[in-house]
């Protein structure tokens, strides 16, 4: 008989290492999936929630808000490139990059959740912020990468203009944030377990085996 792992992902539309940490946990899951049945959900958060409309440029705002120089910032987006080569992403970081205000997407992935599309809507974010540089802040483009995954675009475009799932995208964020999650990616599993980091997909594994087995050990 299969296990059944509850996943919550939590995680912000521009971390990079949320890509890198989402990509290597679904290959471990793949690698367990005779094993385990997993249902995961994605949950908000914000690394910049005070970032204007206009953003900013990724460099200048990596350099401001960690305090490194630009060679440093250079390696660090060098070492992710080589990170999603692995996993078949391609990061696009140049000149146009920039950092955008992610609040409103994560309401459409809340709807999106609702949709039953919310894994595919959340994939079609990261492709379309990092390796197209398009401004997932947007309204126009959100629906538009709302199509792109089967999402009705003006049923998108409706939940956005409206303002829909402020509040409950707000409360998700404060729950995750009180319950100690400051950094992401964070991976909760079964609301009791907690693997943090974009960890590589053999980590991953580990973790959700042993995970597996306490549960299982639990129940006897």
């Amino acid at each position: 008989m299969k296990n059944s792992l509850d996943i919550q992902f939590v995680s912000d539309i521009m971390c990079p290492w949320c890509v890198v940490g989402l990509g290597n946990l679904n290959k471990a899951i793949a690698e367990l999936e005779d094993k385990v049945d997993v249902n995961i959900t994605f949950q908000p958060f914000e690394l910049n929630p005070t970032m204007p409309a206009e953003g900013q440029g990724f460099q200048e705002h990596i350099i401001e808000k960690y305090g490194i120089t630009k060679e440093q910032s250079d390696q660090n987006r060098a070492a992710i490139q080589e990170r999603g080569k692995e996993l078949d992403f391609d990061f696009n970081f140049n000149d146009e990059s920039r950092m955008r205000n992610s609040f409103d997407a994560h309401r459409l992935l809340h709807w999106a959740n609702l949709e039953g599309k919310q894994a595919e809507l959340k994939a079609a974010l990261f492709k379309a912020h990092f390796t197209h540089n398009q401004d997932v802040s947007d309204y126009a483009v959100l629906s538009k990468i709302a199509a792109s995954v089967n999402l009705d675009p003006s049923a998108a475009k409706g939940v956005l203009e409206s303002g829909q799932y402020k509040e409950e995208v707000k409360k998700l964020e404060q729950f995750w944030q009180q319950n100690g999650i400051n950094s992401v990616p964070t991976v909760v599993v079964n609301n009791k377990y907690a693997i943090t980091g974009g960890q590589p997909a053999e980590s991953f594994k580990q973790a959700l085996e042993e995970i597996m087995a306490s549960e299982s050990s639990s129940e006897e």
